[in-house]
């Protein structure tokens, strides 16, 4: 379905809108915010339902068609934007909220365009290092408008560098990974929408995740597949189905690392 962000003016106009709006609304308030804790154990700061409102405001005024579904809406209202036959806005005003509070630069703002359960459109702004990762579907993916291409030298699983988070894996395949691990390094930053750009960049070549919400890899995953990589959930299926449910993902720079690198984990999770 055709959409207003195919147009490259248009295109421009929402990503300096985004970057505008995280400069003053989160950006400012880095290192000078306290953080409260949400029902489900999470964090929650000013510049969450700060960027979050003005994200709101900002592409009501634009682009009104579009329904919205911010990660600090209710449940009920995420819902209802989903279903939306227009098509909906997919934000995590602070992607990485644990770090932007605590004072680690490795925090992002993502925001992503679904229509009819497909995503068309998405960005991650990372404030702190004023680089903005942005993908159209068809059109390829960018870093602060530069072609990206997900690329890498290393060809081999036990090479590469892996973003990996522990928290979320089940035990079996999480100690099977401390104890015997398939690659040569393996990181975790915090911030799921920057580690799919990260990957995408070939900052890290492969990457697995046990649980992450839509908002968090919407943008992220659009980037990814974009830019050449490849993902799916721990079951092989497409990580994206627009329904506010946590999945799992593995992804790689190339097809044919993240065919070993899924592979591995199959066995791995027996």
């Amino acid at each position: 379905m055709p959409h207003p962000f195919e147009q490259t003016t248009t295109w421009n106009q929402l990503k300096q809108g985004i970057i505008d709006l995280a400069k003053q609304e989160v950006l400012s308030r880095f290192e000078k915010v306290s953080a409260q804790t949400k029902d489900d154990g999470s964090l929650l700061t000013e510049a969450d339902t700060q960027m979050q409102i003005k994200t709101a405001e900002f592409l009501m005024q634009n682009w009104p068609q579009f329904a919205f579904l911010g990660e600090e809406s209710s449940l009920e209202e995420q819902q209802a934007a989903m279903e939306s036959e227009q098509g909906c806005w997919i934000l995590d005003p602070v992607d990485g909220t644990s770090n932007f509070a605590c004072g680690i630069p490795f925090y992002s703002v993502s925001l992503a365009l679904i229509i009819q359960g497909e995503l068309v459109a998405g960005m991650v702004y990372d404030p702190s290092r004023n680089e903005m990762f942005a993908a159209r579907k068809g059109f390829g993916a960018e870093l602060n408008d530069q072609k990206l291409k997900a690329d890498t030298a290393k060809t081999a699983l036990k090479q590469c560098s892996g973003i990996v988070d522990f928290k979320r894996l089940k035990a079996p395949l999480s100690t099977n990974l401390a104890q015997f691990p398939p690659y040569s390094s393996q990181r975790s930053f915090g911030s799921v929408a920057l580690d799919w750009c990260w990957i995408a960049a070939g900052r890290g070549q492969i990457y697995l995740h046990g649980a992450q919400n839509i908002w968090d890899y919407a943008a992220g995953w659009l980037i990814l597949e974009e830019a050449g990589g490849k993902s799916s959930t721990l079951d092989g299926e497409v990580v994206v189905v627009p329904k506010v449910i946590k999945r799992s993902a593995l992804a790689a720079t190339t097809p044919e690392l993240f065919a070993e690198w899924q592979t591995h984990l199959q066995s791995a999770s027996k």
